[in-house]
């Protein structure tokens, strides 16, 4: 398996993505009513597709997923193209702290981060932070489902193998995941051989649950991670 989506619901995908396919420098794939997709790929590193999917409800619990964007030196500048792009200064009580944070069209927050070395070779999208009741228990499960390792230079984040593109961070939570469902979710695609339902009993022997299997006939499965995180298996391409 492999990570292959960030996954974010949309009142308008089209405007969401377009301004996140800027934001990043992403290559567009489709245009389309239902969604808006955009390409990430970080040299010698992974290739990560930006998908906006319609949905009619509006945000309505705080986010356990979010983007975290490289500034390094030019992390003000940053700021500032970001907002010509129709995001906003996004005030969450974050105080006097070495990042910017921002809200996209949608009101969706993400960080523009200064210098750091745990950031080398990310490209532009820094952090993957996702909330977690046990990071280092997640750290585990998450490796395993993506294939990305350790990283040395954070504590419980996870880098592809290339030690390129974004560091994916297990974040202690504020509060248990309730039921509502996450706004961003993650994707990983099957390798070819690997079988569904073995993947399936292999999640769930890791703390893992299914949501929904084949949701309206559609070809990926639902799952939550152990601390009730959304994702989404996705068939072997052919």
């Amino acid at each position: 398996m492999y990570l292959e989506n960030l996954v974010f619901d949309a009142l308008d995908p089209q405007r969401v993505g377009r301004f996140w396919e800027a934001a990043v420098g992403g290559e567009r794939l489709t245009d389309e009513h239902a969604g808006f997709e955009t390409r990430l790929a970080i040299p010698d590193g992974p290739t990560l597709d930006l998908c906006f999917q319609r949905v009619p409800e509006p945000p309505s619990a705080e986010p356990r997923i979010h983007l975290d964007l490289y500034g390094g030196q030019r992390q003000e500048n940053e700021v500032e193209r970001l907002i010509g792009l129709g995001a906003r200064r996004f005030d969450i009580g974050q105080g006097e702290v070495p990042w910017v944070v921002l809200a996209d069209p949608e009101g969706n927050p993400c960080c523009m981060m200064g210098e750091r070395a745990a950031y080398e070779d990310t490209g532009p999208i820094a952090g993957i932070p996702l909330d977690s009741a046990d990071p280092d228990r997640d750290a585990t499960f998450w490796s395993w489902l993506t294939g990305w390792t350790p990283s040395t230079q954070a504590p419980r984040s996870l880098r592809h193998s290339s030690r390129r593109g974004p560091v994916l961070e297990l974040c202690d939570e504020l509060s248990p995941k309730g039921s509502v469902k996450n706004r961003m979710h993650l994707d990983v695609r099957l390798d070819p051989g690997e079988d569904p339902d073995d993947i399936a009993v292999a999640i769930a022997k890791r703390g893992g649950r299914e949501v929904t299997a084949q949701p309206n006939g559609l070809p990926w499965r639902t799952y939550a991670d152990p601390s009730g995180n959304e994702f989404c298996v996705l068939p072997a391409s052919p």
